[in-house]
């Protein structure tokens, strides 16, 4: 897949984002074609260098770019050569889903397994436990604390993972 296809799709313009954040962001979405200097993509795109080179590394530490070093053979100066790697983000968009799919499993088996108690003033969740050590009442209002039923929750969280299996083709005996 070609960048500017990849680089068209707001799920990985997203992805994009969400590594390299908004000053990383032109770096991200201008790739070149073949190596290019951290210097030369900073005067081109009009960033500070340490901005180029913070977007570039964090595209290099996702398996997104790749680099080469060259040396003056009269200064001695290392010069890094960048490459773009973009064939990668459908692979790392897959990973990503299935952590995501992990976490959520994890977060329903506790949200099944434990009982919890609201404060309604102060908008605070305790487990059981926590609200026994305080005597049920809000360490920071004061306010008793309230059982609280989470099933919307547990509903929406296996609704979440149910999507991501049928998205990652994953069986639920996994």
């Amino acid at each position: 897949m070609a960048f500017e296809e990849l680089l068209s799709d707001p799920v990985i313009q997203k992805y994009l984002h969400e590594l390299v954040g908004p000053t990383g962001m032109p770096v991200a979405a201008a790739p070149p074609d073949g190596e290019v200097t951290d210097e030369e993509l900073a005067e081109e795109l009009e960033l500070e260098l340490n901005d180029v080179r913070r977007a570039l590394f964090i595209l290099y530490e996702n398996d997104l770019a790749s680099y080469r070093r060259v040396r003056d053979e009269d200064s001695g100066w290392l010069t890094y050569l960048w490459t773009f790697e973009y064939e990668n983000i459908p692979e790392n968009l897959e990973e990503e889903m299935y952590r995501l799919l992990d976490a959520l499993e994890e977060r329903l088996e506790y949200e099944r397994t434990h009982e919890f108690y609201l404060s309604e003033p102060a908008g605070i969740r305790f487990e059981f436990s926590e609200a026994m050590e305080f005597d049920f009442q809000c360490p920071e209002t004061g306010a008793p604390l309230e059982p609280m039923e989470n099933d919307d929750l547990v509903r929406a969280t296996e609704r979440r993972i149910e999507e991501l299996r049928n998205e990652l083709n994953v069986d639920i005996t996994r």
